[in-house]
């Protein structure tokens, strides 16, 4: 027999207050399929679902039977939605990288909006995760009533009020106060990586930098001159060498009315 979920009390979130807010960048755009117009509309709503379970689809993750489905109006986005989080993809990173109570951290993340309220809802949900199983969890999620009350059928699960009134910055995206991997596999896949930075950086006054065409800027130029080793002298042996054919040479070619000139260049071109 399987336990039914436990009751747990609501707390005051952000996601619970109704609040007028004016539309802005900063504000999630809402992608359904109640208002698709083109091609592209879809395109942009398949992306936006790899963003919301994924953060990040590669070509191997994707899942082009359920984009097929979803393009030709045969599943809805809340079924997309769940064979996203029920996927291979979602199952190897998300479900078997972390613990039942950290997966339901962030299954709540993606496919209700919002953070989990408290210890005693993570405790409710992972116990439907060990009595019904990943798919069990996954459907008591997308069938309760504050996910058909929010998003229904047809609009894409997104963050709900991130952006806080009166405050500088809103609360963080999911993806980055939730990484993926629980922080055993972090350390056992060995990320994230320290950076160990050689040499330290010294802090210089604007009025100490070297102005342009000062030498300052070129001593690196110089030291790397000097440091280099000089490049060794070919030796050429004189032996064989045709030095006279190296002679520039130019030929007569006008005539000569002085026989005596004549018979004398005659004479140069016969000894040549």
């Amino acid at each position: 027999m399987a336990i039914p979920l436990l009751n747990y009390s609501p707390v005051t979130q952000n996601s619970r207050v109704q609040g007028y807010e004016i539309p802005g960048d900063d504000q999630p755009k809402i992608y359904s399929t109640q208002n698709i117009l083109s091609s592209t509309d879809i395109d942009d709503l398949i992306e936006a679902a790899y963003r919301q379970i994924f953060f990040h689809a590669f070509k191997s993750d994707r899942e082009p039977f359920l984009e097929s489905q979803l393009r030709s109006n045969q599943i809805t986005v809340r079924d997309f939605v769940r064979g996203l989080l029920l996927s291979d993809t979602y199952r190897r990173a998300f479900y078997g990288m972390n613990s039942n109570y950290r997966y339901v951290e962030q299954t709540v993340q993606r496919a209700l909006g919002r953070d989990v309220f408290n210890k005693g809802e993570t405790l409710a949900w992972s116990i439907i995760v060990a009595s019904k199983g990943n798919e069990g969890f996954i459907d008591a999620v997308l069938n309760s009533d504050e996910y058909l009350d929010n998003f229904g059928d047809d609009i894409l699960p997104y963050q709900r009020r991130r952006v806080l009134p009166s405050r500088s910055e809103g609360e963080l995206p999911f993806n980055i106060k939730s990484p993926r991997y629980d922080e055993y596999y972090r350390s056992v896949l060995g990320f994230p990586k320290p950076v160990v930075q050689r040499t330290a950086n010294s802090f210089v006054p604007q009025e100490q930098k070297p102005k342009a065409g000062s030498p300052a800027l070129f001593m690196d130029m110089v030291r790397g001159l000097s440091n280099s080793q000089p490049m060794p002298s070919q030796r050429v042996s004189a032996i064989g060498v045709n030095f006279m054919s190296g002679v520039p040479y130019r030929k007569v070619d006008f005539p000569i009315n002085d026989p005596v000139a004549a018979a004398a260049v005659e004479k140069t071109k016969q000894g040549a």
